[in-house]
């Protein structure tokens, strides 16, 4: 295949220069795009830097979002030495001679050591053991990354005298940044559709977002002049055709994901999902949407429903994509195959007229706070009546304003789990 994508040109271009990514590492904090939380004027990281103050850290985060590039910084930044293993080839031995080049560094020159840790998670209990000592004792000031959940990979005692950062994928503005840093580096110039297909196959990751480029500018060099890089430049380098979904096909497309779900035809939700995915919209999006509907067209006919699309959500932030679309793909097959009512969204509408319609919106005497001394005197509390004291579990008793306790907001429909609430609700009408 590669043989259809790449003139010899293109290949022999690639292959005599560094990585793009790596000529555009960042030299400065001001150079790094994304991680605001981390790096903006007076967030934390930046000022623990610009300080030297930063003791053992441990940067987690998706993959090309700048754990390897804030290790050169925090190394740049600092009067220690530098030095550097790979988790995935390193041994104990290693660690340890590591650990002895520190001691003879310090003992002769007075100047600490910080150790950079690429891939902190494949180190085993052992490798790990050896390094906790020496970062106990601050000989060692250790930078570890890692993709995985430290919590889950890192030994406690090691990540307990380490400050975790997180970091996050880089959005859509950071990895355009990205891109248009590279195409001047390039001499290079893009259409903002190929811009625009490139950055959303990156999924936050900016070193996958300039290789793409790279092999795109590679591929657009074979004319005269600067090379212009189309969006089928941009297909061929991430090898995947690109979905045209504008501004308006994205309102129009969650309209019909949320139309088909309502209508319960979980195919059609499916295949919206699969639309969205494809095209790179985000999950979190996808599913914020998922958790209202859940409670706007489901409610109380499966109040279950809320709870699988709330879990679907939080394994969007937890688990993230790819594997993130079979949880939103469960929810969207349950929402869908769910039964369906809208008789909480037309409660609540009644109830918002009720009380923004002002009049007597007093508290009611026996339902005020009795709690606090002289409440009592002001006849809080008095005549309330405890509903755990009776042996249906209820009372009736008015819990609104004057004028408003005969108003019927909520009206169960006779679907799903709503229909024995609708029985429970009228046998205590008939039961006061």
């Amino acid at each position: 295949m590669a043989d259809d994508l790449f003139s010899a040109a293109a290949d022999e271009r690639l292959q005599r220069q560094a990585p793009l990514a790596a000529r555009l590492r960042p030299r400065t904090l001001d150079d790094v795009v994304g991680q605001a939380h981390l790096l903006a004027p007076g967030a934390p990281l930046r000022q623990l830097l610009e300080a030297d103050r930063l003791s053992s850290v441990v940067f987690w985060g998706p993959p090309g979002t700048g754990k390897t590039t804030l290790a050169r910084l925090v190394a740049d930044s600092s009067r220690k030495a530098f030095e550097q293993l790979s988790a995935v080839s390193a041994s104990v031995k290693d660690v340890r001679e590591v650990i002895a080049r520190a001691e003879a560094r310090l003992g002769q020159h007075g100047q600490g050591t910080i150790l950079f840790l690429d891939e902190v998670h494949r180190f085993n209990k052992a490798q790990q053991d050896a390094l906790l000592p020496s970062v106990e004792s601050g000989l060692l000031v250790l930078v570890g990354a890692t993709t995985e959940n430290p919590f889950f990979e890192v030994n406690p005692p090691l990540l307990s005298r380490s400050t975790l950062f997180r970091l996050e994928p880089l959005d859509g503005a950071a990895v355009r940044t990205l891109l248009e840093r590279g195409l001047a580096l390039e001499g290079a110039t893009a259409d903002d559709d190929a811009l625009d297909h490139i950055a959303e196959r990156a999924g936050g990751d900016g070193r996958q977002s300039l290789t793409a480029l790279e092999v795109a500018v590679a591929l657009a060099a074979g004319g005269d002049g600067a090379p212009h890089v189309t969006l089928a430049h941009a297909e061929a380098a991430v090898d995947t055709k690109a979905l045209r979904y504008g501004r308006d096909a994205h309102y129009d497309v969650i309209s019909a994901f949320i139309k088909s779900i309502r209508g319960s035809d979980p195919d059609a939700g499916l295949y919206w999902l699969a639309r969205m995915l494809d095209a790179g919209e985000d999950a979190r999006f996808i599913a914020r949407r998922l958790v209202i509907l859940a409670s706007e067209d489901v409610g109380m006919a499966d109040p279950q429903s809320l709870l699988v699309a709330d879990a679907a959500a939080r394994a969007v932030e937890f688990v993230g994509l790819p594997e993130a679309q079979l949880n939103l793909a469960q929810a969207v097959v349950h929402l869908a195959t769910a039964p369906k009512s809208n008789r909480v969204t037309v409660a609540l509408g009644r109830a918002r007229r009720d009380a923004q319609a002002g009049g007597d919106d007093a508290v009611p005497t026996h339902l005020r706070d009795a709690h606090y001394k002289g409440a009592a005197s002001l006849g809080h509390g008095e005549g309330y009546e405890y509903p755990h004291d009776d042996p249906r579990g209820w009372v009736p008793q008015a819990h609104r304003p004057r004028g408003l306790e005969h108003h019927r907001y909520y009206e169960p429909s006779p679907h799903g789990a709503e229909k024995e609430i609708g029985e429970r609700m009228e046998t205590r009408r008939r039961d006061p």
